[in-house]
């Protein structure tokens, strides 16, 4: 394969081992790049788009994931101005650069006059990771989810979606998409909620993992039921099954700004690693 002067080439199936142990240098980082280099090889037909790597006398040292999301991986300032280079060659496909801060900085400083204006952008989001129980009482009403919940969990991850992104899931007709998605996550029993009187009142979901480390997504609570505990109690019971049954070290990103949420993390035991970043488009 080609590799430009910057020493920047598409992956492929044969580099899988290099970029596996690329990725474990921080396996709690990059567990969504090593969830996705494990479950497709790097083919880029079940990768729905690339990761490209950065060579410097002839080793693998830093990789970017090029999908729905652009990924920087192990990247230090240089490589993700190489990366950069490339992503100007073409025009934008992604939704969202997102990962340890100061790489997406400089992948976003170098690519924002050719993409035009983010939506969006999340500066400095705090990673955080709990590797032991919760300091918590678990909610022992949290469980898994099953397809025959999809009528009260569906809606419940709509509403989440939409007050967290800022858009609904739903535009531009790709409700059947997302209802897809949101029906993988339970049915690999990654989906966890608990319901009251036939209402979701807390859920979260497993967004990717490996045997080391799982990365949680969809937090929620509605509305009227914010200040009772219950995402406290319910991200403690979130947790133990995780660890139980998925992955030792649990993770996840939130925004700077969310207090409420900084707090309930606390609570439960969760510490900050690194700072994340996401720009949305």
């Amino acid at each position: 394969m080609q590799t430009t002067r910057q020493g920047v080439r598409a992956l492929g199936t044969s580099d899988l081992d290099a970029f596996l142990a690329l990725a474990q240098q921080d396996p709690v980082v990059n567990v969504f790049a090593l969830y996705r280099a494990r479950t497709t090889s790097l083919e880029p037909r079940w990768l729905g788009g690339e990761v490209w790597g950065r060579f410097l006398d002839g080793e693998l040292v830093a990789a970017c994931h090029v999908g729905a999301n652009l990924v920087p991986i192990q990247a230090t300032a240089d490589d993700a101005r190489a990366f950069a280079e490339r992503a100007m060659t073409r025009s934008r496909s992604v939704s969202t650069i997102v990962g340890p801060h100061d790489a997406v900085q400089v992948l976003w400083n170098s690519v924002s006059q050719s993409w035009g204006r983010p939506r969006e952008i999340r500066w400095l989001q705090p990673h955080l990771v709990i590797d032991g129980p919760p300091l918590v009482m678990s909610d022992p009403l949290v469980r898994r989810t099953t397809r025959q919940d999809m009528p009260a969990l569906y809606p419940a991850c709509v509403a989440m979606y939409t007050e967290e992104v800022g858009v609904s899931p739903e535009l531009g007709g790709s409700s059947d998409l997302y209802r897809a998605r949101v029906t993988q996550l339970t049915s690999r029993g990654w989906s966890f909620a608990r319901f009251e009187g036939g209402r979701v009142i807390f859920k979260a979901e497993v967004a990717c993992a490996t045997s080391y480390a799982a990365q949680i997504q969809g937090v929620w609570v509605p509305p009227d039921r914010r200040g009772e505990g219950l995402a406290i109690a319910g991200m403690a019971a979130v947790v133990e099954h995780v660890q139980a049954e998925i992955a030792p070290h649990v993770s996840l990103y939130v925004n700077e700004w969310n207090q409420a949420a900084r707090r309930v993390y606390k609570a439960v035991g969760f510490r900050e690693t690194t700072r994340f970043s996401t720009v949305m488009f």
